[in-house]
C-alpha cells in the first residue's frame, strides 16, 4: 500500500520525542549521580588539617636469642617491601643461624599538646629501649615514656624538647552514634599517613582482654602499624585511639576497635599529672543476664548485671550488695548488658559515692556505695577442689557431697556441697560439672546435704531455677529446668 507524504513526517515526530524523552532520563539520572557524589563525605580537608598532628612512632628493644614481639609474622613479610622486608626480618649468619638482633616495631600516635605530648598505644611502645617519633615533616625527634596504662593499652609519651607542635583537636566520644563516618590516619605495614574512611559500627563493645574500655567498633581498614593512630570524625576531632582488630589472617577483616577518647584523656591526664591510673572499684564478680536467668530471677527481658560474688572487704559488701542481685541501674545510667557496668564504675573517682538500683527477690532497692580504687593486677592460681571418701546421692543427675572445712576455707566460701559426679538429666544440661560447689539453688543457701536435699525438693515443676556454684574459685549463676 502506498504512504501518504505525510507519514515520513509522523515517525519523524516520534523519534523527536522519544530522543527528547531519551535526553531527559540521561541528564535526569547524571544529575542524581552528581547530587549522590555530593552528599559523600570529602576528607582532602580533614586530612590537610590534621596530618602534621599525626606521627609515626619506631621503638627499638634489646637483642634476644629467641625474638619474640616482631611487628608483622612472616606472611606479612612477604606483603612488604624488600626493603622493609630487611628492616623488620631476621638477618641469617652464615651456616642459616639466626643471628640476635635489635628488635624493631612500628606504630602511630598523635600530639595533644603543643610541649610534645604525644597518645598512642601501650603495645607500641612496651619494652622499648629507645623511641623516635617522626612528625610529617620528616624531622625524627627522640621521645621518652611518661607512663603507660596496661588496662586501657594507652601510652603517654613526651617529644624531647617539643616546642610549638602542632596539635590535633580532641573531640567527645560519649556523642558519637552507630553509621556515623570515621577517619584514620596512621602507618600500616610501614606505609606513612595512610588515611582510611568508614563508619561507626557500634559502640561499647566490651571484648576478652579489657573490661574497662568500652570501645568503639568500626569498619575502618585498620592493619598492623595503625595501633595508636587518630580516628577523627567530620569536624575533624579525635574521637579514638586504633587500638585492635578482628582477624583470622593477620590483616584487616572489616571488624576494628577504638578506645574512645574520653577514657583515653581521663588516662593522660592522670598519668600527666600523678604519674599513675586509678580506677573505681566495687568488688563484684558479675555475669550476663540470659533470657533463662531473667525469668528465673523475676524479670520481664535480660538487662543488667547479675551479681554472681560479693568480694570480702569490698566496697560493694560494706554497701550491702549481695550474690544474686541485679543491678539494674548505676548513676540513674540503665544497664542493658553486663559489660557496661566495669566501664562506669571505673570512671567514678575513688571515694565518691555511687547510687545503684538492683532487684532482689523480686523487690528493688536503692543502694549508695562509697566506690574503692581498683586494685593492682595480680596472678591467681585456679582452686582444684578435692573429693572426700564417702558421698551421698542426690535427684537431678546429682551426686554431691559435704564441703570439707579446710576446702571451705581455701575458697573463701561458707558451706556449699561439692558435685562428685553428674549423671543424665537437669544438671548435666544446666552445665554443672565434677568439682563445682554448689552455694545456692533456686535463692535458697545450700550449707549442707540436708539443704540441699531440702531446695531439691521444693522445686516448682516447669520451671527454670537459678543454681550458684563456684568453679575453680570463681562464682557463676547456671540456669536449671527440674
Amino acid at each position: 500500500m502506498p504512504r501518504s507524504a505525510c507519514e515520513p513526517a509522523r515517525g519523524g515526530s516520534r523519534m523527536v520525542v522519544l530522543s527528547a524523552v531519551l535526553l531527559f532520563l540521561v541528564t535526569s539520572l547524571s544529575g542524581g549521580q552528581a547530587l549522590a557524589a555530593r552528599g559523600l563525605p570529602d576528607f582532602t580537608d580533614l586530612v590537610e588539617e590534621n596530618s602534621s598532628a599525626v606521627v609515626n612512632i619506631s621503638t627499638t628493644q634489646a637483642a634476644t636469642e629467641n625474638a619474640r614481639g616482631l611487628p608483622f609474622d612472616e606472611r606479612q613479610l612477604e606483603q612488604l617491601p624488600e626493603f622493609f622486608q630487611d628492616f623488620f626480618g631476621r638477618r641469617r649468619a652464615p651456616g642459616g643461624r639466626p643471628q640476635p638482633q635489635p628488635e624493631h616495631s612500628m606504630g602511630s600516635g598523635f600530639i595533644v599538646s603543643s610541649d610534645g605530648y604525644v597518645l598512642t598505644n601501650n603495645h607500641v611502645v612496651e619494652g622499648a629501649e629507645e623511641i623516635i617519633v617522626r612528625l610529617s615533616d620528616r624531622r625524627e625527634l627522640p621521645a621518652t615514656l611518661v607512663g603507660t596504662d596496661p588496662r586501657s593499652d594507652v601510652a603517654v609519651l613526651k617529644i624531647e624538647d617539643g616546642d610549638d607542635l602542632p596539635v590535633v583537636r580532641v573531640g567527645r566520644s560519649d556523642d558519637l552514634q552507630a553509621g556515623e563516618w570515621v577517619l584514620a590516619i596512621g602507618s600500616p605495614f610501614g606505609f606513612d599517613y595512610t588515611v582510611t574512611a568508614g563508619i561507626v559500627s557500634a559502640l561499647g563493645r566490651s571484648l576478652p582482654s579489657e573490661n574497662y574500655v568500652p570501645f568503639i567498633q568500626t569498619d575502618v581498614a585498620i592493619n598492623p602499624g595503625n595501633s595508636g593512630g587518630p580516628l577523627f570524625n567530620l569536624d575533624g576531632e579525635v574521637v579514638g585511639i586504633n587500638s585492635q582488630i578482628y582477624t583470622r589472617s593477620g590483616g584487616f577483616m572489616g571488624v576494628s576497635f577504638a578506645i574512645p577518647i574520653d577514657d583515653a584523656m581521663n588516662v593522660f591526664r592522670q598519668i600527666r599529672d600523678t604519674g599513675s591510673v586509678a580506677r573505681g572499684w566495687l568488688g563484684v564478680l558479675i555475669q550476663e543476664v540470659n533470657r533463662d536467668l531473667a525469668e528465673s530471677f523475676g524479670l520481664n527481658r535480660p538487662r543488667g548485671a547479675l551479681v554472681a560474688e560479693v568480694m570480702d572487704g569490698s566496697p560493694a559488701e560494706d554497701a550491702g550488695l549481695q550474690a544474686g542481685d541485679i543491678i539494674l541501674e548505676y548513676e540513674g545510667d540503665e544497664i542493658g548488658l553486663s559489660s557496661e557496668l566495669p566501664p562506669m564504675v571505673g570512671r567514678t573517682p575513688v571515694g565518691g559515692t555511687a547510687r545503684m538500683k538492683v532487684i532482689r527477690a523480686g523487690e528493688r532497692l536503692n543502694l549508695d556505695v562509697v566506690i574503692g580504687q581498683l586494685p593492682e593486677e595480680g596472678q591467681s592460681e585456679p582452686v582444684e577442689v578435692g573429693q572426700s571418701p564417702e558421698s551421698n546421692a542426690a535427684p537431678l543427675g546429682l551426686v554431691v557431697e559435704e564441703l570439707p572445712p579446710k576446702l571451705q576455707g581455701t575458697l573463701g566460701i561458707r558451706g556449699g556441697v561439692m558435685v562428685v559426679d553428674v549423671g543424665r538429666g537437669p544438671a548435666l544440661d544446666a552445665g554443672i560439672r565434677p568439682k563445682d560447689v554448689i552455694t545456692e539453688i533456686n535463692r535458697h543457701q545450700i550449707d549442707s546435704i540436708e539443704d540441699f536435699r531440702a531446695a531439691v525438693q521444693s522445686l516448682p515443676d516447669d520451671s527454670v531455677v537459678s543454681v550458684r556454684v563456684i568453679r575453680q574459685g570463681r562464682a557463676t549463676y547456671l540456669v536449671m529446668r527440674p
